[in-house]
């Protein structure tokens, strides 16, 4: 067995090699005996665990079943082939394939995980407009979506805190169908008992925590991993000090915040609202 050791950080392949590889041993499995449960050569494993070659989606799909990774694998292969995505957010999408706890705050637009497709093609749609992205890469954008949102459809789905500043269900995105749509689907997805859905009105004003998207994922290990990101780059956070100076500040913010059920009355004003 090759034993290379590879820094995950150090590109999306070694980040794939490295996930494989940790995922693999976790199960107490070789090479040779996770090749034989997928249809593969331990030769072609150890050369992806040494990043050596690029995995394929089929690959990827086969491992995470066999593995139990959810769609851990399968996101960073779409990562990898996605270059429409912020440097950085792959690797998140992939950690938060594997977490039992989300907590989102969303300082501009409805979080990924609640957006509805329709909301989600037009936030790519306008992107090509601006010419960030190409159609292809919006529509790649949009499908890479699809699958991270499979997380919530799970049988042991993981517990999902979002924080929406007003602004998110104020701010209108493509047409007023599509805006009716998506505030519906946020009052739906509140009464699933795994979804925790909050609204930081404007009255808080300055006493908002966070000034750019933050997200920290706790893990079955209780170890907690947080993410921000600027425009054009994404950045998942390790430093404890930070993690936890983000915990403090989250919690807070959860005690500021409208109750789930003012904030759901809030949504459905918000709603009513919009122009017919």
């Amino acid at each position: 067995m090759n034993r290379k050791k590879l820094d995950p950080q150090s590109s999306p392949r070694a980040a794939f090699g490295h996930q494989l590889r940790t995922s693999r041993e976790a199960r107490g499995w070789s090479q040779t005996q996770l090749g034989g449960r997928i249809g593969y050569s331990d030769t072609y494993i150890s050369a992806l665990e040494t990043a050596r070659k690029s995995p394929t989606l089929k690959f990827a799909k086969s491992a995470d079943s066999a593995l139990g990774t959810g769609q851990t694998l399968e996101l960073m292969v779409r990562g990898i082939k996605n270059s429409a995505l912020l440097e950085g957010f792959p690797e998140h999408a992939a950690q938060e394939a594997r977490a039992a706890e989300i907590r989102i705050f969303e300082p501009i637009m409805i979080p990924g995980l609640l957006q509805t497709p329709q909301y989600a093609a037009a936030l790519a749609s306008a992107a090509v407009q601006r010419g960030s992205i190409s159609q292809e890469q919006a529509d790649e954008r949009v499908r890479f979506l699809a699958v991270r949102q499979r997380l919530l459809r799970r049988s042991a789905p993981p517990l999902i805190h979002a924080v929406m500043d007003e602004s998110c269900i104020r701010r209108p995105v493509g047409s007023t169908e599509i805006m009716r749509t998506q505030l519906d689907h946020l009052v739906t997805m509140a009464a699933r008992p795994h979804v925790i859905i909050q609204v930081a009105p404007f009255s808080l004003a300055e006493f908002v925590p966070f000034g750019a998207v933050v997200t920290l994922l706790t893990f079955a290990d209780r170890s907690v991993v947080g993410y921000t990101e600027s425009n054009d780059q994404g950045y998942v956070v390790r430093q404890d000090e930070t993690v936890r100076a983000w915990e403090r500040d989250y919690h807070q913010l959860q005690v500021e915040a409208l109750s789930k059920a003012a904030s759901v009355a809030l949504i459905r004003k918000a709603r009513k609202e919009l122009p017919s």
